[in-house]
């Protein structure tokens, strides 16, 4: 009997996907919670991000370039924030929702 995803995310436990979002970042907490769709929009995101940088960093000057790095890694850590929250709050609501069946 395999199991089902509500069953899988409730067996998860909530700080171990909050760590794995922050420390490696870029959305590993959702591997380990096996949310295949939300880990691959999280990587496009960050793709998109370092792609965006990139671009329009291409021909800056030393002052500019240290600032371009400085917003590119702001960026990073807001997205790896806003995943470890998301992933927290969302093993906690499947787990309450698990223990009122």
């Amino acid at each position: 009997m395999t199991p089902s995803k509500q069953e899988i995310l409730a067996a998860s436990s909530g700080w171990v996907a909050v760590l794995l979002n922050v420390m490696p970042g870029l959305g590993t907490g959702y591997i380990y919670q096996r949310r295949w769709r939300a880990y691959w929009f999280t990587s496009a995101l960050a793709t998109s991000w370092f792609v965006a940088g990139a671009l329009l960093g291409g021909q800056d000057d030393g002052a500019l370039s240290q600032r371009h790095q400085l917003v590119g890694l702001a960026g990073l850590l807001l997205l790896a924030g806003i995943t470890a929250a998301e992933a927290g709050l969302t093993a906690r609501r499947v787990r309450e929702g698990v223990k009122e069946l």
